[in-house]
């Protein structure tokens, strides 16, 4: 038998994973830079202004995981609780996870927006396909 739910963990995981190279690089830029970390008090402040744009990209994914790929939890949790955790559920949130985790290698690397964009599209549509598919099995 699948475990149905480790996708979810393995979003998790790698969502603690990004939440180290995000600190890995703040930390030692912040002391390079000479920014205090009590400026860091306000999370929009100009602070993160004076940080090299790739310190910033693994701050920008950990936000971008703690967005959309919520609805994927509840979602996967929705569908195992109510007994529609079928293989093709199962195949589509792996799907979900590796475009995730691709979005993340593309935005911590090279950033290239439109690879961005198109990763991070393919996976909203995995997820909308997800979210229409467990609509019409229940109503």
């Amino acid at each position: 038998m699948y475990q149905f739910l480790t996708p979810v963990l393995v979003l998790i995981l790698w969502s603690l994973i990004i939440w180290c190279v995000m600190y890995a690089r703040r930390i030692p830029a912040m002391q390079k830079y000479k920014i205090a970390p009590d400026t860091a008090k306000n999370p929009d402040g100009d602070w993160k202004g004076k940080l090299p744009a790739n310190v910033q990209y693994a701050a920008h994914n950990y936000n971008h995981l703690m967005e959309q790929p919520t609805i994927f939890y509840a979602l996967m949790f929705y569908l195992q609780l109510s007994g529609l955790n079928d293989g093709l559920f199962a195949h589509l949130a792996w799907v979900y996870v590796i475009l995730r985790i691709i979005h993340s290698l593309v935005q911590i690397t090279n950033n290239k927006v439109m690879v961005r964009f198109v990763v991070f599209s393919l996976s909203t549509v995995v997820l909308i396909v997800m979210a229409l598919r467990a609509a019409a099995m229940v109503f």
